[in-house]
C-alpha cells in the first residue's frame, strides 16, 4: 500500500499528484529491493496465483500482457478511463520504473491450461497464506519448458483476451510503453515496456456479485407516488425480506419506506442489443434517467453504488441514513461482459463488482532490468 498509494506517506493535505509523492513510491520499492524483500527472477517463467474465497477458489496464471495486443484490440475493454486516474498511474508506472499491480484478465476457458495449471498446483507453493479479510492466496511457479511452452501457444491461438478489472492500470501501462518505444528509436520489441503485468483468469472460475444502487431523493415524490410510478414500467410486487435478493437476470429489487419489493423488466422493454439488455442499463434508461432525472449516474451527485461485497444489509442502512430508496441488482454475467466488448462497446459505470481482488506486492514487473 505504501508503494502503490504513497500519498499515505505524507501529512494528511499534501497534493497527492506532486513530484515527491511518486518519488516517494520509487524510493520504498527499490529500497524494498535492495534489503531483499523483493527477489528479481533469475530464470523466465509463469507463476500459478490461485485465491480462495468462502470456499470458492479460482485460479489465475501470472504472465505480462503486449501492449500491441491492447492497441489492436486482442486484448477488449468494456469500460471507459478517467484522463486524471490515467495520468496518476502513468506517472506511478514512469517514477517506479515498474507496474507494482496488476490487471485482471479473462478468457474463455481452455483445457490445455487447465491441465498445466492443475498439474503445477500438485506441487509446493511458494506462498500460502491467509490475508487479513480471510482471502486465502497461494502462488506456484511455472518453470518447466513444456508447461510454459503449452500454456503460451493455448493463449497464441485466442481470439480475445478482456479486461475484467484495471482499465485505468491498462490504459497508463500502454501508455508509459508507446512513451518509451518514443525515446527508443532501436527498440527492438523484446524490452519489457512492450508489456504489462496481468493475472488471466479463465471465465468459468470467477464470481460476479452485484452493484447496487442508492438514490439520494423521489425528485420531489412521496414514496407511494414514487411507487405508482416504478409500477407503470416495471411489474411490482411486495417481497419479504427474506426474498428480497434478486433471483435471475431482469430482476431487481427495490427497498423503499420499509418495505422490499420485487421489479421485473418487461419483455418488450429489453432487445437485444449487448449494453441496453443489461439490468445496469435498464434501470438507469427506464427508471432513473426518466423518472427521476438522474441522467449521468458518473456525474449526478443524488445516486451511489454500493458494491456486493457489502450486502444487501448495507442498502437498508442507507435508506435509514441518508438516501431515500435503494435498488439490489441481479449480478451481470462473464457472458455479458464479453458480449458487450466483443460489440466494441461500453458497459455503464459500476456494472461488475470482481471478488476476491488481486492482491499487490505478490508480482511487480520491473520496465528497465
Amino acid at each position: 500500500m505504501n508503494i502503490d498509494r504513497p500519498e499515505t506517506q505524507f501529512p494528511e493535505g499534501t497534493d497527492m499528484y506532486e513530484d515527491k509523492v511518486y518519488k516517494r513510491a520509487h524510493d520504498l520499492l527499490w529500497e524494498k529491493v535492495s534489503d531483499g524483500s523483493f527477489v528479481r527472477d533469475e530464470r523466465r517463467c509463469y507463476y500459478i496465483y490461485e485465491l480462495t474465497m468462502e470456499g470458492r477458489t479460482q485460479t489465475g496464471i501470472v504472465a505480462c500482457a503486449s501492449i500491441d495486443d491492447y492497441e489492436n484490440r486482442i486484448i477488449k475493454k468494456h469500460e471507459n478511463t478517467r484522463a486524471d486516474k490515467e495520468a496518476d498511474r502513468i506517472r506511478h508506472v514512469d517514477a517506479c520504473n515498474a507496474q507494482t499491480g496488476p490487471i485482471f484478465l479473462a478468457y474463455r476457458s481452455d483445457w490445455t491450461i487447465n491441465h498445466v495449471v492443475e498439474r503445477v498446483k500438485q506441487e509446493e507453493p511458494l506462498y500460502d497464506f491467509i490475508s487479513e479479510d480471510g482471502i486465502r492466496h497461494r502462488v506456484f511457479v511455472m518453470e518447466h519448458d513444456t508447461d510454459i511452452q503449452a500454456v503460451r501457444q493455448a493463449f497464441a491461438g485466442m481470439q480475445a483476451i478482456y479486461i475484467a478489472d484495471g482499465h485505468h492500470r491498462a490504459a497508463s501501462a500502454v501508455k508509459v510503453g508507446q512513451k518509451r518505444r518514443a525515446a527508443h528509436a532501436g527498440y527492438t520489441g523484446e524490452e519489457e515496456f512492450h508489456y504489462f503485468l496481468s493475472v488471466l483468469f479463465p471465465d468459468d472460475q470467477l464470481m460476479i456479485m452485484d452493484y447496487n444502487r442508492v438514490v439520494k431523493d423521489l425528485a420531489g415524490m412521496t414514496p407511494a407516488r414514487f411507487l405508482e410510478k416504478v409500477a407503470t414500467i416495471l411489474d411490482v410486487e411486495q417481497i419479504p425480506r427474506e426474498a428480497r435478493r434478486p433471483r435471475r437476470k431482469g430482476e431487481c429489487s427495490l427497498y423503499l419506506d420499509g418495505n422490499w419489493y420485487r421489479c421485473t423488466f418487461r419483455a418488450q422493454d429489453i432487445g437485444d442489443d449487448p449494453v441496453k439488455s443489461l439490468d445496469v442499463s435498464l434501470l438507469q434508461d427506464l427508471l432513473l434517467g426518466p423518472v427521476l432525472g438522474i441522467l449521468d449516474p458518473k456525474t449526478d451527485k443524488r445516486i451511489d453504488f454500493v458494491g456486493g461485497i457489502r450486502g444487501l444489509d448495507e442498502l437498508e442502512q442507507r435508506v435509514r441514513t441518508d438516501c431515500a430508496a435503494a435498488f439490489a441488482l441481479y449480478p451481470t454475467a462473464i457472458d455479458e461482459l464479453f458480449a458487450v466488448a466483443d460489440a466494441g462497446l461500453l458497459m455503464p459505470p459500476k456494472s461488475t463488482w470482481f471478488e476476491p481482488k488481486l492482491r499487490s506486492g505478490l508480482f511487480i514487473h520491473e520496465l528497465d532490468g
